[in-house]
């Protein structure tokens, strides 16, 4: 008799580089799958798993760790997906999961455009997995610096590459890195300005703030649906203004028109945690969008705030 599997569909897009090709859409690699599991009565597809704008060098995304928690409690022994990058695009971490952790559970693979099955000797040797492994990593790293060079280059002409505009301001609608003020936040952060030269402290104006019923940064975003950091001036959409938040919007130059970009980056394509650069190899554009506050007031404030 022979072996049935109970097999999970995982899919993979990122935000980056593929989420374009209409190849590797969610849509198209399920419906791959599907028509690959047709023909195949020994296995069941029994769960799908979607990663939907998660990078492939990681492996700490939630519905492959899902999968991975499925493989352990034997709810599923195959892992089908539409071709090995999709699976991961890190040389050697994708490896492990191929000749060590998959194999440790029992865990058939299939990469079906790759033509790659571990139950069959001749796709799923070490060689042929390895060879196809290292070049989705050497794409991954080519992508990387291709984008790092393009957002590099747009820093430097002046353009706004940034997520989430900073409270004050909103992207152009006819160009996209271009910062224009949000008329209602503007207002906010003007009169932010105009208490604290008129001797208000930062605590005093976030409570006047409150009193005043005006929503916080966050807040404000989330209800206007606009761009938002996770963690922004605040917690939660409920959250209060604070003087933390006043003193953030004090500082920022800006307000004064000046974008300053690249304050922050990352060891390479592999290693995402965030390292602070030092203020001089920031990069600085004057007169880069309508400024909110004039510079002769932001220069007062700070040192009005140095006297504190």
């Amino acid at each position: 008799m022979s072996k049935t599997y109970k097999a999970t569909a995982y899919l993979r897009l990122s935000y980056t580089g593929d989420h374009s090709a209409e190849s590797d859409s969610v849509a198209n690699q399920r419906r791959l799958i599907a028509d690959f599991v047709a023909q195949r009565p020994e296995i069941q597809l029994v769960t799908e798993r979607v990663d939907d704008g998660y990078s492939g060098i990681l492996f700490d995304r939630p519905a492959f760790q899902e999968m991975m928690a499925d493989i352990k409690n034997g709810a599923v022994n195959c892992v089908i997906v539409k071709d090995l990058s999709r699976l991961g695009r890190e040389h050697i971490e994708t490896s492990r999961y191929l000749r060590q952790i998959f194999p440790a559970f029992g865990v058939r693979f299939i990469a079906v455009t790759d033509h790659i099955d571990t139950e069959d000797e001749h796709t799923g040797d070490d060689l042929v997995l390895s060879v196809k492994s290292i070049i989705n990593d050497a794409y991954c790293r080519d992508i990387s610096i291709k984008t790092r060079t393009a957002l590099e280059a747009k820093r430097r002409k002046g353009d706004y590459v940034g997520a989430c505009p900073v409270y004050g301001y909103r992207r152009d609608e006819k160009n996209k890195n271009h910062l224009v003020p949000d008329e209602y936040a503007a207002r906010v952060v003007q009169d932010i300005f105009r208490r604290r030269i008129d001797g208000a402290s930062a605590k005093r104006i976030a409570d006047e703030l409150n009193r005043l019923g005006i929503p916080s940064p966050l807040a404000y975003k989330i209800s206007r649906g606009l761009p938002h950091p996770k963690k922004g001036y605040a917690d939660s959409q409920k959250a209060k203004w604070s003087a933390h938040a006043v003193l953030r919007i004090l500082q920022d130059e800006t307000y004064t028109g000046v974008l300053l970009q690249g304050k922050q980056s990352t060891h390479n394509h592999k290693i995402k945690d965030v390292v602070r650069k030092p203020a001089d190899e920031w990069i600085r554009t004057e007169n880069a969008h309508v400024p909110i506050i004039r510079r002769q007031d932001y220069e007062l404030v700070q040192k009005i705030m140095g006297l504190d």
